[in-house]
C-alpha cells in the first residue's frame, strides 16, 4: 500500500476536503473602511492562465475564504493557507498544509499551488473572481453553493483512504471502491470490507460510532484488497470511534490514532 505524508488529519478525506462558514467582515486600508462579503465564501475554480497556457480545473478545485484562512482543493488534494487581505484590491496567500496523495491531473495540482501563494491582485466581476500573480498569471473563479453534508445514517460510504497517526494512506487503485459500507436507521452497519461482506451492530451516541462484534463471509482475501479488509476489520473492533462530516467526506478516527476516510456515493452510485 502506498502511503503519502499527510499534515493534519483533518485534510486526509479529502474529501475530501473542508468548508468553512461564510463571513463578511470589516477591513481597514490607509485609514477607509472596507468590507468584504463579495470576496468570502465557497468558490469553484474554473481554470487557469499561465506560461501562455490555459489549464481548465478538474470539477472539485475550488477555494473557500474567510477573513483570515482559506481551505480548498487543488483538484485532487486539500488544502489551508492563511490569507491577509489588502481591501479589496489584493490578497497576501500564505500555504499551510496539504494532503499528497497521488493524483490523475498533477499537472493542474502543481500549477495551482505554485500560483495560489504570495500577493494577488483581485478583480472582482459580476460573477467572476479573478485572482492576478505578479507575472500576470490568473486564477479564474466562479461563486459554489456550499455542498450540503451527506448524514452518517442511511450513507453508503466508500473508503479511500486509511489513516494512521499523521499518516494517510489512499486506497491502491487495485482496491479503490470495494471497501464500502451503510450505517442503518435501524442500528445495523453492513458493507464489504474489501473483500468480503460483514454485517455488525452499529451505535451512534454523540461524535461516536461504535460497532459490534463483526460478522463476515469467509473468502481468503489476498493483495490490496486483503490488506484494507484487515486494516478496516480491526478498526472497526477497535471501540467507539470518532466521527466527522465536512463536504460530504466521512472521517473515522480511534484513539490510537488509526481511521479512514469515505466519500458518500453519488445519485448515480
Amino acid at each position: 500500500m502506498r502511503t503519502f505524508r499527510h499534515v493534519p488529519i483533518g485534510l486526509a478525506a479529502v474529501v475530501p476536503v473542508l468548508a468553512l462558514a461564510l463571513t463578511a467582515c470589516g477591513r481597514t486600508e490607509e485609514g477607509a473602511s472596507a468590507t468584504l462579503p463579495d470576496l468570502t465564501g465557497p468558490w469553484a475554480v474554473e481554470s487557469l492562465t499561465t506560461g501562455g497556457r490555459t489549464l481548465h480545473a478538474p470539477d472539485r478545485a475550488r477555494v473557500d475564504l474567510a477573513e483570515k484562512e482559506a481551505t480548498g482543493n487543488y483538484g485532487c488534494n486539500g488544502f489551508t493557507a492563511a490569507v491577509d487581505f489588502s481591501g479589496t484590491s489584493a490578497v497576501t496567500v500564505t500555504p499551510g498544509a496539504t494532503t499528497e496523495m497521488a493524483c490523475a491531473d498533477m499537472e493542474f495540482e502543481t500549477q495551482f499551488a505554485k500560483l495560489f501563494k504570495g500577493r494577488l491582485t483581485i478583480d472582482r466581476g459580476p460573477d467572476r473572481l479573478t485572482l492576478k500573480t505578479a507575472d500576470g498569471s490568473t486564477i479564474a473563479m466562479t461563486p459554489r453553493p456550499p455542498d450540503a453534508d451527506a448524514p452518517l445514517i442511511v450513507t453508503q460510504w466508500t473508503v479511500d483512504s486509511l489513516i494512521s497517526g499523521a499518516t494517510v494512506a489512499s486506497v491502491p487503485a487495485e482496491a479503490a471502491g470495494k471497501a464500502r459500507f451503510t450505517v442503518g436507521a435501524d442500528g445495523s452497519a453492513s458493507g464489504v470490507l474489501g473483500c468480503n461482506r460483514f454485517s455488525a451492530k452499529a451505535t451512534v451516541e454523540g461524535s461516536t460510532l461504535t460497532f459490534g462484534p463483526v460478522t463476515s463471509t469467509r473468502m481468503a482475501c489476498e493483495g490490496p484488497a486483503g490488506e484494507v479488509e484487515r486494516a478496516l476489520t480491526e478498526l472497526f473492533g477497535s471501540g467507539p470511534l470518532t466521527w466527522k462530516i465536512q463536504d460530504r467526506a466521512l472521517t473515522l478516527t480511534a484513539p490510537d490514532g488509526k481511521g479512514l476516510t469515505a466519500r458518500a456515493a453519488s445519485a448515480a452510485e
